[in-house]
């Protein structure tokens, strides 16, 4: 299990990466960092008008019910994968 300073760091290193991981990539980065610091998805999914909003909100939405602890071992994961 990732402990919060590994994920600190993580986080810290997504900033360092060598090479831009893609939108798909970034998305689940993002969706996994809110799912461990502030856990499920709440509020309106933003309308057609917001494309980015749309896309945070449904990859957020994509994790939903995962557990802090969980969320915070599958980043740090996903990011040291990314520095290999």
């Amino acid at each position: 299990m990732a402990t919060e300073d590994e994920f600190h760091a993580a986080a810290e290193g997504v900033k360092a990466l060598p090479s831009d991981p893609g939108n798909d990539t970034k998305l689940q980065l993002y969706a996994l960092y809110k799912q461990a610091t502030e856990g499920d998805v709440q509020g309106k999914r933003p309308g057609f008008t917001n494309p980015v909003g749309r896309a945070k909100y449904d990859a957020w939405a994509a994790v939903q019910g995962t557990g802090s602890d969980d969320a915070r071992d599958q980043y740090v994961a996903l990011v040291q994968s990314l520095r290999a």
